[in-house]
């Protein structure tokens, strides 16, 4: 029975925190969502091209260091592109939060 309480009030304190967001303040957040997504597909395709040059790599010695430095630059980049946009996420709530 307790329990049951318990879970009611938290649903309606989650409805009611729900309810208290404007209009501007859902556009930010799916307009962060969607900085956050388009990040994490560009940095995805970033690793996905470093898994490539590694599976690709020549199977010489300095083939493979080759191919280790380029999937390693590309793997620094990828995390660069995550950092850059959530970053940019992170402002785009921000600025909606001291709007209000």
């Amino acid at each position: 029975m307790r329990t049951g309480f318990i879970i009611a009030a938290a649903a309606a304190a989650a409805l009611g925190l729900t309810a208290c967001d404007s209009p501007a303040d859902r556009a930010a957040e799916v307009q962060a969502d969607t900085i956050e997504n388009r990040g994490e597909a560009a940095a995805d395709a970033l690793e996905t091209r470093a898994d490539r040059v590694e599976e690709n790599a020549p199977a010489t010695p300095a083939g493979q260091a080759a191919a280790d430095a380029t999937a390693n630059s590309l793997e620094r980049q990828a995390d660069q592109v995550e950092r850059r946009t959530d970053a940019q996420a992170d402002a785009v709530e921000q600025e909606a939060g001291r709007r209000n």
